[in-house]
This record gives C-alpha cells, structure tokens and sequence, in this order.
C-alpha cells in the first residue's frame, strides 16, 4: 500500500509539472511575460487574454495571456476572454458583365467590388479578385501628335486616314470616339526662336518656308462620334518648329489626362492615349534651364481657347506624376515612336504600368496597325495594381489565369481573349498596428475604371480597455488603473496589486528575481525592486521578460542590419516578416523575382533560393537562367507552343501549363514570309510524320508572334488501286520472268547435249566388211499373162 502511494503521487507530481510548463513556458503566448491585453493580441493571432479580475496569482494558470483553450481550463468564462478573430466580408459582390449593351453603367469587370476585412497582428486573411474584360467595350481614342517640323511627313499622311482609323477600330468595338491633340514645347527661350521677332511667328522663317507659331499644347478636337470632324480637323493643322531637339510631349500627356472634361474622357470606356513623335521629351527639372522652378502640380490648365496656360509657369511634369495621372484617370498609353527613339520610350514603358510602345514608320503609315496591335495587346492582358495600401499591411498575390493555372507570386495574366475570366488570390498580412483603427485601399486592373474597395478594420486592441478605472481600490488604495483585469501602477509604485514601493527594496528580495540559484540578480539586465525585475532601458533596443532575460537586439546580423532589416528581433530570436525566412531572415520566400519572361521560374533551368535563380542546367546564366548558349534554341522551346495552343497536344498540354509557359499569339498564313529582320524561321516533324513550318518573332515590346502555316506538309497514304495493280504485275513478271529463265536454261542444256553428241559422232571410225551369213532377200513375182517373146 505505501508502495502503490509513493507511485501516485510521483505520477502526480510528474502530472502538475508537466501541465505547469505547458501553460507557463512551452507556447508563445506565455514567452513574452506581457502585461496588456493590447501587447498579448500582438504576439500571434492564438494568444487570448483573460480580464477576470480575480484570476489569482497562487495558481500555475496565473498568465492571463495563453492559449484560449487553456484559459477556458484554467476557469476563465467565455464572457471574460479577449480573442478577436480575424475575418472576410464580402459587402457588394455583383456578377460579372458579359457584354456591353446599351449604357455602359451597368458593366461590371471586377468581382466583388467591396469586402472588408478584419485582422489581429501577424495574422492574415485570402479573398479571391475576378477580372472579365467585356465585349464591345466603349473605347475613346485621343490622338496626341507632335507638331513639331519633323513630322511634316506624318501629318500629311495623318489627314487622310481618319476614315480608315475609325473602320478598323469599328471591328473592336462599335461605340468608338475620337479627338486629336497636338505639341510642340514651351514658349520660352532656349525652346523657342526667339531672334529675329518674326521668327516668334513663323518659326520656319530661317528655312524659308511658312509654319505655325510655336505653342505647348493644344487641345484640337474633344472626343466625338463624328469621324468626319476627326479628318476636318487634322486637315486644318500645319506644321510649327522648336529650336531643341527634345518636345514638350509630356506636358501634353499631363494635360491630356487630367483634364476630363475638356477631352471628354467618358467614365464608362476605355481610354486609349495615342502618342506620336519622333524625338526625345522633356522630363521634371529641364525647365530649371529657362528659370521655370516651380514644380507641375498634376492639375489641368487648358483654357478657353484650349491651350495649354501654364506652358511658361510650370516646370514638366515628372514621370512619377504622370504614372499617377495615368491610373487615376484609367488611361492606357500608347507611345508611337519611330525607331531611333524606341529605346528610350521602351524603358519609360517599364516604370509606366499600361504603357506599350509600337514602332511608328518615318511618315506613319502604318499607324493604324500599330494603334489596332496595341490594342489588342491591352485588351489581352489582365493585370492588377493596388493604391493606398498601409505600411502595416503586406499584399501577396497568386494568378489562376487560363485553364485554371496557378501562377504563383505574380498579379497578371496575359494572352486573353475577349470574354476570358481569370483570378487572382489576395493574402492580407498585418504585420504591426497602425495608430488608425480603419483603413481603406484599392486594387484594381490597369486601364479599367472598375475597382475593389478593400476596408480594414485592425483588431489591436481590446473592449475590456474601454471600461478601464483609474485609481481602482483593487490597485492598493487606488495607487493604479485596474485595465482588463491588471493593475497598471502610478509612477513610483510596484508589484501585482501596486503594494510597492521603490523604497521598499530589502536585498532578502532578490531570490525571487534570480532565474536559477546563484544567477545574477535579473540575469544582470535590470535591478530587483519589491521582489520583481525592473529592466534596464538600453539607447539600442529593449529589454524585458521575468528576469529580464529577453531583448530586441541581440539577433543575428546580416549585412549590418538586426535580422537583415527583414524581422524583428525577439527574445534573442528573428521573427521573419512576410516573404522571408532564414535564421537571419536573410532568405526571400517570393518567386516573383525569380520569373521570367516565358513564364517560368528560372526560365525551367534552375530553381529559386532565397529569391533568386539557381542555374542547375549546364550552360546556363543571367538573372533568371534565361542565356544558355548550349540550351535547346527558340525553335525548339516554340514548337511545343505550337503543338499545345494551336493542336492541344504534347507535354506541355498534358501538364496543363501551356498558357502559362507560352504567351504567344498565333497567326495562321498561307506560307512563311519575312515579316520582321529579327523573326526566326523554323520547321520540325510531328507525331504524324507531317512536317511543320512556322516564323518566331517578338515585337519591341515584348509581344511574341508565331506565324504557323496553315496546311502542313504530310506524306501522302497509298493508293489502292495502284496497290493491287502493282501487285497483280509484279506477280506476273516474276512468273514470267521464272518461265523465261527455265526456258533459257533447257535451251542452254539441250545447245551442250546436241554439241556434245556431234563431238562425239566426228570421233567414231567406220570399217566395210561382207558378212558370209547375210542373205538378200528374193522375191519372184509371176505374171499370168506374161506369154514370153514372141
């Protein structure tokens, strides 16, 4: 019997210790040694805090921050538990728009268009984004042209392709509106000839021709239906001339977009803001050069007269501003350059989201394609862009675009058509409390006016704080604010309840601020007073814990920072933020930065640590694995786009990732011709033995085009008759053929045996000789009437 004690209550023991560690040391929630509920909520979203009053500090469930299933065991009601939750409410979710019919008011491209969330600290929610482009969607197109003296050519051509621009933009859309704007520079000097005074109104006076005075930007024809006004218009225009090389064209571009009223931009259309030149543009800071210092504020300042006002007060506008301008006013650039320019606009494109940039002829002759293929390359991308996010708030986002492909770390999906609905997942991560307790931002496709509103209520703190008592009686006499069940101490004042005083210490104390027997007070990182650890404040970071053993700068450093400048330090540990990882943190978890052109991390020849490309395949290098001199050429990486777009078949088909990996576009033609210098012609046999003849060729701005051959060529089947007939006379010439070869050799056989018996017939030997025995033969006939002579 006192056997059978001892192991119960050794069992016991064993039993309270280990639910003792469990509740105290052994989950995050109790490692920290909080205070407030507000600092419990932050630690991770599965902390909860207990605001009983009378929890009791004799227990081993005395941490008010825990688990809440602990916290419920422990004895603390649900009604005095704080544990928000973090949440996903969709607040307007109409459906998607089919087509456009009718008033455009009541198209819808985004689904849903309101949802609000709610989020603890470190904790995130995934609400999914889906985009539709409609058909016969409203477009307004407003040509932007330079004016300037070289491009007298263009103009000309320009005055004659305004019925044609309308007819082929009809094909796309059959509520088209068109204006025209034009640009020069500013009007001061070095922009402008200023010498002699005549040459102020006609700049072309030293080339001995006639143009028009110089101006900024003018607005010459608003949008309209009326396509003949377009031509009438652009008719009456006439060349001026600038004395720089560089134009005023983003001062054009600036007021073209904010100034809606004036082009007419309509709300529910596709804005579409076609510029072409054939020179260089002045950006923010090159009006310091004629003593404009006066930023452009992004405002419009076209007059009565439709001028530009403000050409001589305010600086150019810089290509930040202009971005902003642009998605404000939902406005897809398009520039129109000739060749020796194309570079520059191309990487202006990169830092303008919705730009594309087309290659424009020396006279613009081609414009109207270039206007029809920009089109459709914005038209077949989806691809979305978020404003006024928080700093406090992370964004990640996954892309489910054609074939329902998951792309991950990447919000765009590109080779669509019209009527093509793709996703997008959204993951919201608050990482820290902001001092506002509501937020709201957007996110929305570029070139679409069509949003999702995203409000953000931040869960940071707690109810019980709003029924907080200053000077409670529970804090001793009054010596504290008892807030969510803890007595928060008046200055000067200690201990659990406040009981204490500074001038209270006694030395006997310290063993309660001693971690293990013989340790130093506070692990030395602060002083015992009243029995508890008052820690150090340090200038380089913080310190607290029961004994003060934890701090916010004593984590490992990367690259000079605390945790790689991508964590925070706590209790000697990195917690990572969103999208890192590591020890340090010094380890990206995106793949975004890893993808490249082709759709594919590392170009399929290497795998992503840490945010960047690994090349595993021999040969291969570059940011993204995409140079590999030794790899399969284009030829061979496009052929099997050909066969999974356009014949839905081969291994890219079967791992359903050909709109993923193959963002061509492919065109159907009678035979190969050269289309571009740069395009790549190339041939390959397929499963069927047919031979495949297709030209690989990517555009400047990016766009890749595959021109496949319409009819393959195939080996022709046989022919059934020619079959049998062929047969039939190859029977019957090896049959003949035996018979005549039969015949020959009797014929050779019986020419040997007759020559042979001649040679033996000339070698025998004759004797004559009478042979006694030989008796002739006698016959004697009578004759009756036979009477003798007479």
């Amino acid at each position: 019997m006192e056997r059978f004690l001892a192991y119960f209550w050794i069992v016991l023991a064993l039993f309270t210790f280990t639910a003792f560690t469990t509740v105290t040391g052994l989950n995050i929630c109790t490692s920290r040694g909080v205070k407030t509920c507000k600092e419990c909520l932050s630690i991770h979203p599965s902390c909860a805090w207990c605001f009983k009053n009378d929890m009791g500090t004799g227990s081993p469930i005395a941490y008010r921050c825990n688990l809440k299933s602990i916290l419920v065991q422990s004895g603390c009601q649900p009604e005095f538990i704080e544990y928000p939750v973090s949440s996903v409410t969709l607040e307007e979710n109409r459906p998607l728009s089919a087509q456009a019919q009718g008033s455009t008011g009541d198209i819808t491209q985004i689904q849903p268009q309101r949802i609000r969330l709610t989020l603890r600290p470190d904790d995130s929610k995934r609400f999914t984004v889906t985009v539709r482009q409609v058909a016969d969607y409203p477009v307004d197109l407003y040509y932007l042209m330079d004016l300037s003296y070289s491009m007298k050519d263009d103009l000309v051509n320009l005055r004659s392709l305004g019925n044609e621009l309308a007819v082929a933009m009809g094909r796309t859309t059959s509520n088209l509106r068109m204006g025209f704007g034009a640009f020069v520079d500013k009007t001061l000097s070095p922009y402008m000839y200023m010498y002699p005074e005549d040459a102020i109104k006609n700049p072309c006076l030293g080339i001995k021709t006639t143009c028009w005075p110089q101006f900024g930007y003018k607005n010459v024809l608003s949008l309209t239906e009326q396509v003949t006004r377009f031509t009438e218009e652009v008719k009456k225009q006439q060349i001026s001339r600038n004395r720089d090389s560089p134009e005023g064209g983003f001062d054009a571009i600036m007021q073209a977009s904010v100034c809606k009223d004036k082009i007419g931009w309509r709300s529910d259309a596709s804005h579409l803001l076609l510029f072409t030149t054939d020179a260089t543009s002045h950006t923010a800071l090159d009006g310091k050069i004629a003593g404009l210092v006066q930023p452009s504020d992004g405002e419009c300042y076209v007059n009565n007269d439709n001028y530009y006002a403000k050409s001589t007060v305010l600086d150019y506008p810089s290509l930040g501003m202009v971005t902003e301008k642009l998605s404000e006013n939902n406005i897809n650039l398009i520039f129109a350059v000739t060749e020796d320019v194309v570079p520059l606009y191309l990487n202006y494109s990169k830092l303008i989201p919705g730009t594309t940039v087309g290659l424009l002829s020396r006279d613009s002759s081609n414009v109207i394609q270039l206007i029809l293929d920009a089109y459709a390359n914005i038209r077949s991308k989806a691809e979305l862009e978020v404003s006024g996010v928080p700093e406090e708030l992370s964004l990640s986002f996954n892309a489910t675009c054609l074939n329902g492909e998951v792309v991950p770390g990447v919000r765009s999906c590109s080779g669509l058509k019209i009527g093509d609905t793709v996703s997008f997942s959204v993951d919201a991560k608050l990482r820290s409390c902001p001092k506002e307790k509501r937020r709201t931002f957007t996110i929305k496709p570029i070139g679409f006016k069509d949003t999702l509103q995203v409000t953000v209520d931040f869960e940071c703190s707690c109810s019980c704080q709003d029924s907080s008592q200053p000077a409670s009686p529970a804090c001793h006499n009054g010596n504290g604010t008892l807030e969510c069940g803890v007595c928060l101490c008046d200055a000067g004042r200690l201990g659990p309840k406040c009981e204490c005083t500074e001038g209270d210490f006694k030395p006997t104390q310290t063993e309660t601020c001693r971690p293990s027997p013989g340790a130093p007070d506070c692990n030395g990182q602060g002083d015992c007073i009243c029995g508890q650890c008052s820690c150090y404040s340090r200038d380089y970071g913080k310190v607290w814990g029961k004994y003060c053993e934890c701090d916010d700068f004593s984590c490992i450093r990367s690259r000079g920072q605390l945790c790689s400048g991508h964590g925070d330090c706590v209790c000697g540990f990195c917690q990572c933020h969103p999208d890192w990882s590591g020890e340090s943190c010094n380890c990206s978890t995106r793949t975004d930065t890893c993808m490249a052109g082709i759709g594919l991390l590392c170009s399929g020849r290497g795998q992503c640590v840490c945010g960047e490309c690994e090349c595993t395949q021999p040969g291969a290098y570059g940011a993204t694995c995409e140079k590999c001199p030794t790899c399969p050429d284009s030829c061979t990486i496009k052929k099997e786009c050909v066969e999974c777009k356009h014949y839905k078949r081969g291994s890219l088909f079967e791992k359903k990732s050909c709109s993923t990996i193959c963002r061509d576009e492919i065109q159907l033609v009678d035979e190969i011709v050269l289309h571009e210098k740069s395009a790549v012609n190339c041939s390959y046999k397929d499963e069927n033995d047919c031979i495949q003849h297709f030209q690989y060729f990517e555009d400047i701005g990016g766009k890749s085009i595959l021109y496949l051959v319409k009819e393959p060529e195939c080996p022709k089947g046989p022919d059934i008759l020619v079959a049998v007939a062929s047969v039939i006379g190859s029977i019957f010439l090896l049959g003949l053929a035996a018979l005549l070869i039969w015949k020959l050799m009797v014929t050779i056989h019986d020419r040997r045996e007759f020559a042979k018996f001649e040679e033996e017939r000339a070698k025998a030997k004759w004797e004559a000789a009478n042979n006694p025995l030989y008796k002739g033969a006698t016959t004697t006939f009578m004759n009756v009437t036979y009477s003798g002579n007479s």
